[in-house]
C-alpha cells in the first residue's frame, strides 16, 4: 500500500477544513473504534466534500451504493431537496443495522431509504432517475454499478466513484490483484466513455467525478 497523500498535507487539509456535525462525529468515532474494517471509512475531508457537493446540487434523487456504517449516506443527504429521497444499499446486515442506528437519528431520516442485499438486484427495482450517485462498494462490480446507474441518471447528473486509486495499487505497472485490476478497468472504461465528462481527484484514495452529458 502506497502512502498517497503526505501525512503533513493531510493534517494541514484537516486543520483548515470545517468540523463534522455531532452525528457524523459520533459515527466516525464509533466506526474507527469498533469496526474491523475501519479503513473503509471515508474520513472527514471526503465527507465534507460529499456534503458540499450535495448542497451545491440540491438533488431530488440520490443513490449511495455501499452504505457501510452510514457516514456517506448522512453526508450525501445534507443537501437533499425538501421532497428528495436518498436510497442507500448495503450487502452486510450487521453494517446495515449499524447504519440505521445513526440514520434514524438524522434530521433527514424520513428521506433516507436503506436497502439490504445485492445492489445489482436492488438498483433496477428502484425505478428512479438519479441526480447523484456515489459508488463505494465491491470493486470488481464497479463497471456493473456504473452501467446500471448511468442509464438511470438524468442528463447533467453526477456519478462519484470512490477508491479509484485502490490504495495506490493501480499505480503499479501492471496492477496486481483482482480489485486493483477491476478498478483499473473501471477507470479506463470511464475515460473512454463518450457519454460522460470526468475528472479524477486526489482526495483520500482517489475520487472520480463523472457528469453525464
Amino acid at each position: 500500500m502506497i502512502d498517497l497523500i503526505h501525512p503533513l498535507a493531510q493534517a494541514y487539509a484537516e486543520r483548515y477544513s470545517s468540523c463534522l456535525g455531532d452525528l457524523l462525529k459520533e459515527n466516525e468515532a464509533f466506526t474507527m473504534a469498533n469496526h474491523p474494517k475501519a479503513h473503509m471509512h471515508s474520513g472527514r475531508v471526503q465527507g465534507l466534500f460529499l456534503g458540499m457537493m450535495s448542497r451545491m446540487l440540491k438533488p431530488k434523487r440520490v443513490l449511495d451504493i455501499g452504505t457501510f456504517t452510514g457516514f456517506s449516506a448522512l453526508c450525501l443527504a445534507e443537501g437533499l431537496a425538501d421532497d428528495g429521497i436518498l436510497h442507500t444499499i448495503e450487502c452486510r446486515e450487521d453494517d446495515a443495522k449499524t447504519a440505521m442506528s445513526f440514520i434514524s437519528r438524522s434530521a433527514k431520516a424520513s428521506q433516507i431509504r436503506l436497502h439490504t442485499g445485492d445492489a445489482k438486484m436492488i438498483i433496477p427495482s428502484l425505478n428512479e432517475t438519479w441526480d447523484m450517485v456515489f459508488i463505494d462498494a465491491d470493486k470488481v462490480s464497479y463497471i456493473d454499478y456504473y452501467e446500471l446507474t448511468l442509464q438511470q441518471t438524468k442528463p447533467g447528473g453526477w456519478i462519484l466513484a470512490d477508491n479509484v486509486f485502490f490504495h495506490g495499487d493501480v499505480l503499479q505497472e501492471p496492477p496486481s490483484g483482482k480489485n486493483a485490476k477491476a478498478i483499473q478497468a473501471f477507470n479506463e472504461h470511464v475515460a473512454a466513455d463518450k457519454r460522460v465528462e470526468s475528472v479524477m481527484l486526489t482526495i483520500r484514495d482517489g475520487l472520480f467525478i463523472i457528469r453525464k452529458l
